[in-house]
């Protein structure tokens, strides 16, 4: 094997039981740095995000972006033959990933105690919405579920008004990348003592991750610190939010002294530096609608987005224009850091994904990947890791225990 065929995980096997976003981003990483993916998809339908839009001919773009680099081995699981088969793989893989509701996995004979038994040597990673311990961990759950109980659906929109929350997988695959990177330090722990594991990961867990003030200003303060919503702008910084150009919107981050004393230099209002309302980051905060005041009145002399950055680029001052997804798509950064990825499909064709967010200097070529065909692997999985015969082959697909489509 070249080194250019090989990459950071080379030589791992996962077996993978998951749909959707969550689970399948654990595993799609995985792929991406070269380990090997069985992904066990449940007779007849498989992955139910193979039905998720865009489609064409049957197969949806959707799935290829989760799944590329994964090999399908699609069963009846409940049927012994199909229960078997997983039974049998577990012993050879190094890594199981499943986003199945808890109690799931169980059912179908494979909680962690009983793969323990297999493989002790097996890291399981388990990804579900609320833990797999807790009052809420077997209700149903889903990404803005999980966003909503951690607080965080609370903090959008404008105070008083409506919730905004973002319409983006960020909890799925947040929580995804949270889970590589424990079964990552899984590995490396098995590595040195030989010990296997299980892995708890939950959206909830992450997505209160992402809190970075507002909780310890709650419980720091005993209190008295009430975090509100705030709209488009950061609640502790200020400047810090979205304000309006003639063309657009446009990001301001200048909460800093020295950004802040820049900025009143750009607007040619020099004497703001040393004004009382505005002479520090809470000042500002107080005083909020001078600062704003002085921002949107200077943004309403420039043509636009495109004048206000290059003016914001000049001075350093931290800023950004709000892109839409098209714009992203074809800004020359993400392009030239293949942050956006084409990638080909053999029945879609080509289309763009998120690139590969991972960067290493000893593998910097990407692995050309191809998703799946439902139950495209069967026959290779059963032949080459646990060497069953074409009569045995057929005799399971005849009995409906192996189950194959072309999308």
């Amino acid at each position: 094997m070249t080194k250019q065929s090989q990459h950071m995980l080379s030589g791992y096997k996962v077996l993978d039981f998951t749909q959707y976003v969550a689970g399948p981003t654990v595993t799609k990483l995985m792929a991406e740095m070269g380990a090997e993916i069985i992904k066990v998809e449940l007779a007849p339908k498989g992955d139910l995000c193979r039905n998720f839009p865009y489609i064409k001919d049957n197969r949806s773009a959707y799935f290829v972006q989760q799944n590329r680099g994964k090999l399908s081995l699609c069963l009846d699981i409940k049927h012994p033959s199909g229960n078997a088969i997983v039974r049998d793989l577990i012993p050879l893989v190094d890594v199981i990933v499943q986003n199945y509701a808890p109690g799931v996995m169980a059912r179908m004979g494979f909680d962690y105690e009983s793969v323990r038994a297999l493989n002790p040597r097996v890291i399981m990673c388990s990804v579900s919405t609320f833990g797999q311990q807790g009052p809420l961990a077997h209700q149903p759950g889903y990404d803005f579920i999980g966003q909503a109980y951690a607080g965080v659906t609370s903090l959008s929109g404008e105070e008083g008004g409506d919730y905004y929350p973002p319409i983006l997988a960020i909890g799925d695959v947040s929580t995804g990348v949270h889970a590589y990177a424990a079964v990552a330090t899984a590995l490396l722990h098995r590595e040195r003592t030989g010990q296997g594991q299980h892995l708890d990961l939950s959206l909830l867990d992450s997505y209160f991750h992402y809190h970075d003030g507002a909780v310890e200003l709650i419980s720091a303060s005993h209190g008295e610190f009430k975090v509100r919503r705030t709209g488009n702008h950061v609640g502790i910084l200020s400047p810090a939010g979205i304000y309006r150009t003639k063309t657009g919107g446009l990001w301001i981050l200048a909460f800093q002294d020295n950004h802040w004393a820049n900025l009143c230099r750009l607007m040619n209002r020099p004497e703001l530096i040393s004004d009382p309302r505005c002479v520090d980051n809470a000042a500002r905060v107080t005083n909020r609608a001078v600062v704003n005041e002085a921002i949107n009145g200077w943004l309403s002399t420039l043509s636009g987005t495109e004048e206000a950055v290059a003016k914001l680029q000049e001075m350093h001052i931290p800023h950004a224009p709000v892109l839409t997804v098209e714009q992203a798509m074809a800004h020359p950064h993400l392009r030239q850091r293949r942050t956006v990825r084409t990638v080909h499909d053999r029945i879609i064709g080509d289309f763009q994904v998120p690139g590969f967010p991972l960067r290493f200097s000893e593998f910097p070529e990407e692995l050309e990947l191809e998703a799946p065909l439902l139950g495209e692997h069967n026959r290779r999985i059963l032949h080459d890791y646990l060497h069953y015969s074409d009569d045995q082959i057929e005799r399971l697909e005849r009995e409906g225990v192996l189950h194959s489509a072309p999308y």
